[in-house]
């Protein structure tokens, strides 16, 4: 080779990025993928909380627990999308959900990745892959599409297509605010503008169909936004007079001009400190 062309060639082999290490799954049991370059992070604390804690989503929880403790015992089971209301707990749910079977004594791992990096997924599914012998549930939180987006491609093959598909050992949960991972004004757009409107939203649309479980999250009404409250009180010792802490809540919850388990947890955080009770 001559001079120049080594030249080039090494300054090629500088530019390409270093293959990823094996990861060492023992070291934790859940992890964080992350891209430039490559790796990825161990997550010794997860923030998460009790199963036990998230009132009013009964249908989804069993649903969920089910499928995820079938996946991490061996057997068949479906990837999941959580999709609906804003903060009703479908992140806090996947969390707990994988808390709940690995207590059972599953050696079940998270791994979560962002879905500006869902680009990379091929490259995560070849590690998780290699490691045969663990179970790893996938989870992808918020995910969304806009018009000129074209990561759901990378999701599709991984989900129903491609030659390889998915690793055995390796099941895909997912959280949305949109039924379909697209806004429906642009599904409406796409329709209307173009020359095959059936055709011209299918492809993204037909995305959220690779999913065998689809669980819906509606907004709750009051009695479960003050179910979630008092369950957080007790689960903190936090002792409040009924018709006090019932006052508040109500309160608080108009003036966000909502409710749901997101407003709930922000009241109570708002009470605790108050009352001078450390929540972790």
């Amino acid at each position: 080779m001559t001079d120049p062309m080594l030249r080039i060639a090494e300054a090629l082999e500088r530019l390409a990025p270093r293959p990823m290490p094996a990861p060492d799954f023992s070291t934790a049991d859940a992890f964080l993928w992350h891209t430039d370059p490559d790796h990825l992070q161990a997550v010794q604390d997860v923030a998460r909380v009790d199963i036990g804690l998230l009132v009013g989503v009964d249908r989804a929880r069993d649903t969920l627990l089910t499928n995820t403790r079938q996946f991490a015992r061996g057997f068949a089971a479906n990837n999941a999308l959580l999709w609906g209301a804003r903060g009703m707990g479908k992140s806090s749910l996947v969390k707990a959900a994988h808390a709940a079977v690995r207590a059972e004594g599953t050696d079940l791992k998270l791994v979560e990745i962002g879905r500006e990096d869902l680009a990379s997924i091929g490259r995560l599914l070849a590690h998780l892959r290699a490691a045969s012998d663990t179970r790893f549930l996938l989870f992808c939180d918020d995910l969304s599409f806009s018009h000129d987006d074209q990561h759901y491609k990378a999701l599709k093959a991984v989900l129903d297509g491609g030659i390889e598909g998915r690793p055995a050992n390796v099941l895909f949960y997912a959280t949305s605010n949109r039924r379909h991972l697209m806004p429906r004004d642009m599904i409406e757009n796409e329709r209307s503008s173009a020359i095959s409107p059936s055709e011209a939203v299918e492809e993204k649309v037909s995305l959220s169909d690779r999913f065998g479980l689809w669980l819906g999250f509606h907004p709750c009404d009051q009695d479960a936004y003050l179910a979630m409250i008092e369950g957080y009180c007790a689960a903190h010792g936090l002792k409040v007079a009924p018709d006090t802490l019932r006052a508040e809540a109500i309160e608080w919850q108009a003036t966000r001009g909502s409710r749901s388990g997101r407003v709930a947890w922000q009241f109570f955080c708002d009470l605790a400190g108050r009352r001078g009770v450390a929540v972790g």
